[in-house]
């Protein structure tokens, strides 16, 4: 262990203890259990609540980096302390329990990520500038935000310290340049699908379609921002609180595309997704990324 992760790795626990006093008690029973297993190489609490931005319907994203899988048993066990009926090994969406102790109304949703593969994530994008369509930073957004709970050997910390590093202008290029052309300039352009979408009477690959398209259009967006993508949930609030260069149309043009889809003959779908490509070219083009 290099001194400066041996560092990292100290201040790990007092980081847990400071937030002791607030965290609910199935939280620290998670990382009181987990983190006595060897397997567990850090836990950290993540979503609305360790940004601040939590509402009625938030609940804990608890992640638990491992270096081998948790036996289903060891987690239903666990969480039958607090539900009697919980979700074990959900694996629609990757690894993950959901559970609630509902004496304190508190829900625990847990994600199991394998630690050399979150490294990989972060790594394709913050040093080798790989480009996906749509939400292409988002687990570089999980992992600058996270709140460390638990870190056996400094392994986060230096997934955090990597995660501060300054938007690269190589990734910045390369999403745009992936993404860019799908909107609407391909043969197999997203707007393309859509016009045949509303020829043949197809509203589900209608909305199927413009789903896809406001994926690459916020990753686009954040890219131009040089800001690491925040994932599926309140992008429009995103995209305010970061304003220019991004167009204030951006938004009421994206509602408008939304509001659009709802007609079943998909009457003014395609003007609204030309408007907003045109605010998504002229961003482009106003920041020299054209």
């Amino acid at each position: 262990m290099t001194a400066d992760r041996a560092r990292r790795a100290a201040e790990s626990p007092r980081q847990a203890r400071d937030h002791e006093d607030w965290l609910p008690d199935a939280v620290r029973e998670i990382v009181a259990a987990f983190s006595a297993r060897p397997e567990v190489t850090a836990i950290a609490l993540g979503g609305s609540v360790a940004s601040g931005a939590v509402d009625v319907s938030s609940d804990h994203d608890i992640y638990m980096f491992t270096t081998a899988p948790i036996p289903h048993e060891v987690r239903r066990d666990l969480a039958t302390r607090f539900d009697p009926a919980p979700e074990i090994g959900n694996g629609w969406f990757g690894e993950g329990d959901e559970w609630s102790d509902r004496t304190q109304d508190v829900a625990c949703d847990l994600m199991y990520w394998e630690r050399d593969w979150f490294e990989g994530r972060l790594r394709d994008v913050i040093e080798r500038h790989q480009p996906s369509l749509g939400y292409t930073t988002s687990f570089w957004f999980t992992a600058r935000h996270a709140l460390p709970l638990f870190d056996r050997d400094g392994w986060l910390a230096d997934m955090q310290a990597l995660a501060a590093t300054p938007y690269p202008e190589e990734l910045r290029a390369a999403i745009i340049a992936w993404n860019r052309p799908l909107l609407r300039s391909t043969r197999s352009s997203y707007r393309h699908q859509i016009e045949l979408a509303i020829g043949r009477n197809d509203p589900v690959s209608v909305n199927h379609r413009i789903a896809a398209l406001l994926a690459s259009a916020f990753d686009i967006v954040f890219a131009i921002m040089r800001e690491p993508h925040p994932g599926e949930k309140r992008l429009l609030d995103h995209v305010v609180r970061l304003g220019p260069p991004v167009p204030e149309e951006f938004v009421p043009l994206v509602r408008r595309l939304l509001a659009a889809s709802a007609d079943p003959v998909g009457r003014g779908v395609l003007s609204a997704t030309d408007e907003l490509c045109d605010v998504v070219d002229e961003v482009v083009c106003r920041t020299a990324l054209g």
